[in-house]
């Protein structure tokens, strides 16, 4: 039997950085159902950095992991052209005063100059010139090396069958055997309502939804440069990927269940045809499609806290498709908020409380 004081649930990019900030304060265990850890969200990310994605309640978490992500070498330059037609220049406007004093840099702009080939009816545009790329795959193994570093113990192949609380601590049933924590830690994404109920733990109802994307080659051959492009009408993002290649998503929602989710035909050809009506391009190869989760709390924002039912109990989920982008930040706070200590720099004028479970009474 292993003995900890935090087990945490998920081993993706929400539970490896959670044990990153606390394996040096406390015994933490990472307990993960993949053979690997980051299969699932982790594994599938659209891989890169926006300050304004998910929206202004999003921003702060965002914002305040730019430095950890820059200084690791997380970061690399991209920009952003938010793109629309005259029946999206509300929308544009409305994007702009969203983020206004919010620190994040947002520019009109003629979507023409930043995006060659453009067809004539796209004449809305906002920049976003901090927009990046983010390494995601370096990131995670960046945390899972420093929770080991620090003595955290990862199971994998440990599936969470059971976990009740008794005497102030928790017995959890695993595939891999038994695991005794104080603490219970619930960063397990699409599966986050089933994590909870089997430990007895009313669910917060989360919602899992499909994301597509696919990896296309055009002529012309993308060009050096070309910015991340998003539909300010939310009906489509791509960015270029390299060796002339895009990665095309048409930013759907398509309710699913937790598991090893796949791409729809019908969602390919969707994003295709979205892509072909905004630029004169050719799609010459269709390389690669998947599909991932991302899963969100009823109002769309992340849930890091205590349960105020179930003693020992802490959420950490619902981080949508920004918990990549999130995750320095995050866990930052998490940590704090779990260790009831004062939140670091980073993050200390962060208002936790819009992020408390106690929000849908958990």
């Amino acid at each position: 039997m292993i003995r900890a004081d935090i087990a945490i649930i998920g081993a993706g990019m929400a539970g490896a950085s959670l044990a990153a900030e606390l394996a040096s304060q406390a015994r933490v265990v990472l307990i993960e159902a993949e053979d690997m850890p980051g299969y699932h969200a982790t594994g599938r990310s659209a891989a890169f950095w926006s300050e304004t994605y998910g929206g202004p309640g999003v921003q702060p978490l965002t914002s305040a992991s730019g430095d950890y992500l820059r200084d690791g070498g997380f970061l690399a330059p991209l920009g952003s052209l938010h793109v629309g037609r005259e029946a999206d220049r509300a929308a544009a406007d409305a994007f702009l005063a969203a983020f206004e004093g919010s620190g994040v840099t947002l520019e009109a702009v003629d979507p023409a100059t930043l995006l060659p080939g453009l067809r004539a009816d796209w004449v809305v545009g906002v920049a976003e010139p901090s927009c990046a790329y983010i390494d995601v795959a370096g990131l995670h193994a960046h945390y899972l090396a420093r929770a080991k570093a620090a003595g955290a113990t990862l199971l994998t192949r440990a599936e969470l069958i059971a976990a009740e609380r008794s005497d102030g601590a928790w017995r959890i049933e695993t595939r891999a055997g038994p695991v005794t924590a104080e603490t219970l830690v619930n960063a397990s994404g699409a599966w986050g309502d089933v994590v909870a109920a089997r430990a007895g733990v009313a669910p917060i109802g989360l919602s899992p939804y499909r994301r597509t994307m696919v990896q296309l080659r055009t002529e012309p051959a993308v060009p050096e440069g070309l910015p991340h492009v998003s539909h300010l009408g939310g009906s489509f993002y791509f960015k270029p990927e390299g060796q002339g290649r895009l990665w095309l998503s048409p930013h759907d929602e398509i309710p699913d269940a937790p598991g090893d989710v796949a791409p729809e035909e019908i969602d390919v050809a969707i994003a295709i045809d979205r892509f072909e009506q905004l630029v004169d391009w050719r799609v010459a190869a269709v390389e690669r499609r998947w599909a991932g989760l991302r899963t969100f709390a009823p109002d769309r924002l992340p849930v890091f806290g205590w349960s105020s039912a179930t003693p020992g109990f802490f959420w950490c989920v619902g981080q949508g498709g920004f918990g990549i982008q999130t995750a320095p930040a995050a866990a930052m706070l998490a940590a704090a908020l779990l260790t009831r200590t004062t939140p670091p720099a980073p993050v200390n004028l962060i208002d936790a409380e819009r992020y408390a479970p106690a929000r849908f009474g958990a």
